[in-house]
């Protein structure tokens, strides 16, 4: 009896102790289980920083130099530049010098193929910048910046008193990135101003003075603007359609902005704005030496409106220019086309940009 007794006191007792233990291993499974889940929130919640993170690793950053840009050898003070971002943030850098016309294009767009994250910096003139333009446009992968090596630099006067701060690469490399709009030229890309006429034609010839010591970009512009003032005729005759709209006559210039400088500082429209969808067309007919003496100081501080008789300025969808014979010179943010049909229209892709911090590309925009 004392054994049968023995043995149900022990089985009690290890069924008590099986069932203690069930409980503190049940409680200890949720204790795990809570904090496991608070853990994987909270690594969860990281997430985004150590992709961050990683993004800025694999960033790649592009000096794409024009050795010829500017009157003074800039490529000294840009390699310098490049090799800071290298040591101080331990980023991958590369330099690259054009070697023709058109090749920084070539260069970006190749890279851009590639699919890597990609921060372009434009060191050189508007030119550079339009080249650079045209090889990333349209790629997600890829953005662009300047650093002002020219003589005119117009791009980055629409930024108004934060051009300066596009000189160093420092307040530029983790800058924050916008989208911006784009002209689109018989396939070509402009960002500021794509103009037809007596501006192009000297903006085409004002290369022959930029490279004086004693003129400056808006200097050299003048005296370009003479030159074709005085021996070169002001007006062409075309036929100018907008939207629909045909007007067959005689124009001293059709200027479509989606920003608002060129020529050294000139402004044609002052209410342009570079992100707003809308492209701003002002057209000029021939007139009168006298006249257009009148008119130029006027157009280039935007106030073509002080002579309506003269200029009209409308937001067409798209503009097309045409002559029977080639003679539109159409100049593309300093690089300049001639043709004897063009067709100007609002891109349908935009540029992804990126600045210093607080920067606006629509800083100096005003409306009239």
């Amino acid at each position: 009896m004392r054994s049968v007794y023995v043995r149900k006191c022990v089985r009690a007792g290890l069924t008590a102790l099986c069932r203690d233990f069930s409980r503190n291993l049940h409680r200890n499974f949720q204790f795990v289980h809570i904090l496991f889940r608070r853990r994987a929130t909270i690594g969860y919640n990281l997430l985004p920083n150590l992709k961050t993170h990683r993004e800025d690793a694999a960033m790649k950053h592009i000096f794409i130099i024009n050795p010829t840009a500017g009157k003074y050898d800039s490529r000294q003070r840009i390699y310098e530049m490049a090799e800071h971002l290298r040591t101080a943030h331990g980023l991958d850098v590369q330099c690259i010098l054009t070697k023709k016309q058109g090749h920084a294009t070539e260069i970006a767009q190749k890279l851009c193929q590639t699919g890597e994250p990609l921060r372009f910096y434009a060191c050189g003139g508007d030119g550079t910048v339009n080249e650079v333009a045209n090889g990333i446009i349209g790629y997600d992968n890829a953005a662009m910046s300047v650093i002002p090596v020219g003589t005119g630099n117009d791009f980055l006067k629409n930024f108004g008193d934060d051009l300066d701060k596009f000189r160093d690469a420092e307040n530029l490399w983790d800058g924050p990135q916008f989208p911006m709009d784009a002209i689109d030229v018989n396939g070509r890309v402009a960002l500021t101003i794509a103009c037809s006429g007596i501006d192009a034609r000297v903006a085409r010839d004002v290369h022959n003075f930029s490279e004086s010591p004693i003129l400056d970009g808006k200097s050299s512009y003048i005296v370009s603007l003479l030159v074709n003032f005085l021996f070169k005729g002001i007006g062409s005759h075309w036929t100018v359609e907008l939207d629909g709209e045909t007007m067959e006559d005689d124009f001293s210039l059709v200027s479509v902005c989606n920003g608002r400088y060129y020529g050294g500082g000139f402004m044609p429209v002052a209410e342009a704005r570079m992100d707003d969808g809308v492209l701003n067309t002002l057209v000029v007919k021939k007139v009168s030496r006298t006249t257009f003496l009148r008119f130029v100081t006027p157009y280039a501080k935007g106030q073509y409106y002080k002579f309506p008789h003269v200029a009209r300025c409308s937001t067409p969808k798209v503009v097309h220019i045409h002559s029977d014979k080639p003679d539109i010179v159409t100049c593309l943010d300093g690089e300049c086309i001639t043709s004897d049909d063009v067709t100007i229209r609002l891109a349908d892709k935009r540029l992804n940009f990126f600045g210093p911090a607080g920067c606006d590309c629509n800083r100096t925009a005003r409306d009239i």
